[in-house]
């Protein structure tokens, strides 16, 4: 059977830490930067556990401000 795969994309710069994408994560991919601030002065999302990812889109379909981009590959 073939499994699916996910890559999630964060424009980091453009992020403002809504936390709204890492609530959405099904498999807790994303989590919030602890330390480290974007030059806006906000603590980003970021990609915790990349190889968890599923692509179901839900993080990107969640944030307001259009950052987050998922891509699916299909492994047989």
């Amino acid at each position: 059977m073939a499994k699916v795969f996910g890559a999630v994309i964060i424009d980091t710069d453009r992020c403002k830490g809504c936390d709204l994408c890492v609530v959405a994560c099904p498999v807790d991919v994303l989590a919030l930067q602890g330390k480290d601030v974007n030059d806006r002065g906000y603590h980003f999302a970021y990609t915790a556990r990349p190889e968890a990812c599923i692509g179901c889109a839900n993080c990107a379909t969640v944030c307001p401000d259009g950052c987050i981009e998922v891509y699916r590959a299909i492994e047989k």
